[in-house]
Formats: C-alpha cells, sequence, structure tokens
C-alpha cells in the first residue's frame, strides 16, 4: 500500500511537472530531463512510469481531459438548458486554463503542430460544444439559421484563442474579456434574443466569476 501510495504521488508529480513545462515551452523544446528535475525525480523513475515524452503529454492530455469532463458532470444537473450548460462550461474551462496548468497544457498540446499522437483533447472539446449545439437546437433555444457546427467552430477558436493570448498576458484570459465574448455571441446565437443573454449572462448560480458584472444585455462593452 505504501508503495502504490507513493507510486502514485511520483506519477503525479511527473504529469504536474509536465504540464508546467509544456504549458510555458511548448512539447518540441520541453525534455525528459528538465520534467525529472521539475518534478524532483531520477530518471529512472520516469522512465518506470512513462517510457517517453510524448507518453507524458498523450497523460496531461487525459488529465485535463476528465477535469473538464468532472467539470460538465458537476454542472449539467442544475444547467436551466443546453446553452444555459455551454455557457457556464465555457466561462469555467477558461477560468481552469487560467488556473489549472494541467488544463492549460492539455489545451496547449492538442494545438501543437509538433505533436504526431496527441490524444485529441482539443477535438473532442469541440464534439462536445457542438453535441451541446445540437441539444439546444433540438430544444429550440437557437436562432433560426444558425449552424450548431459553424457556432462550434467559433466557440472553440476563442478558447483556444484565450488560451494562446493568456499566455503573454493573463489578463487577456480575465472575467472581464470571457464576458465581453459571451455579451457579443449570445444575442446572435439564442432564440430568445436579449432575454436569453442577458439571463445567461447574469446567472451567477454555477458561475465562477459571480462577482463580475456582466455588459449591458445584448452590447457589448468593448
Amino acid at each position: 500500500m505504501v508503495k502504490q501510495l507513493r507510486a502514485a504521488r511520483t506519477r503525479q508529480a511527473l504529469v504536474l511537472a509536465a504540464a508546467e513545462i509544456f504549458a510555458a515551452d511548448g512539447y518540441a523544446l520541453s525534455s525528459l530531463p528538465a520534467i525529472s528535475r521539475r518534478a524532483g525525480v531520477s530518471a529512472g523513475a520516469l522512465h518506470f512510469h512513462f517510457p517517453n515524452k510524448d507518453a507524458l503529454a498523450i497523460e496531461v492530455e487525459s488529465t485535463a481531459r476528465r477535469s473538464v469532463e468532472q467539470l460538465v458532470a458537476d454542472r449539467r444537473p442544475s444547467a436551466a438548458s443546453a446553452l444555459h450548460l455551454l455557457v457556464t462550461v465555457t466561462r469555467e474551462v477558461l477560468g481552469a486554463v487560467a488556473a489549472d496548468v494541467v488544463v492549460r497544457a492539455g489545451f496547449k498540446l492538442s494545438v501543437d503542430p509538433s505533436r504526431k499522437n496527441a490524444m485529441g483533447f482539443g477535438c473532442w472539446w469541440r464534439a462536445w460544444v457542438c453535441e451541446e449545439l445540437l441539444r439546444a437546437q433540438r430544444a429550440g433555444e437557437l436562432a433560426e439559421g444558425v449552424s450548431p457546427d459553424r457556432v462550434a467552430a467559433v466557440i472553440v477558436a476563442a478558447t483556444v484563442g484565450f488560451e494562446v493570448l493568456g499566455a503573454e498576458d493573463r489578463d487577456r484570459i480575465s472575467p472581464r474579456h470571457v464576458e465581453q465574448f459571451w455579451s457579443l455571441v449570445l444575442p446572435q446565437l439564442a432564440a430568445r434574443g436579449d432575454q436569453f443573454a442577458g439571463a445567461a449572462l447574469s446567472d451567477s448560480c454555477s458561475d465562477p466569476w459571480s462577482r463580475v458584472k456582466s455588459a449591458p444585455t445584448g452590447r457589448s462593452s468593448v
């Protein structure tokens, strides 16, 4: 039992160290010696758990995906609608990108051109966003003519864009910028227009930015 606990802690330390280095330097410039030093473990211990850098990157992506899947599972029961869940989860995912280096590294690795064996965390995220938009469409929540697939591409691009900009300047991923994005998108997206957008932006039941004032309904504060 003690050995298992020690092994689990070592593996966790390696995943965290790898995420920190992947998030800071990207996949290509990261090295196993740097990761083992950051984790405070020997090279032998690293190779016992992960045979190569790609295996570590896969585990970071997988861990990031599990974190977001848990976030979705936690928020789904209290969501009033598919659009409400989408807004809430997107906000919280971006909050996690800012606060959780493993989630941040997961997004970065999923779009890193030097990766050859990516687990598709980014593809999973896009599929989930599209699925919720399709659910919203079936429930009559989307405005006429709105394409779930096209909107999903916009939301995913925004998510990745916030992550990229946030790496350079953390203020770019602040609650204010996230709210500005939704204040622009929701009025064009929702069938109930301003009324739905205002309710979604002002709801604070599961909003990590509950102390942040939303932009005026249907208008951007940019």
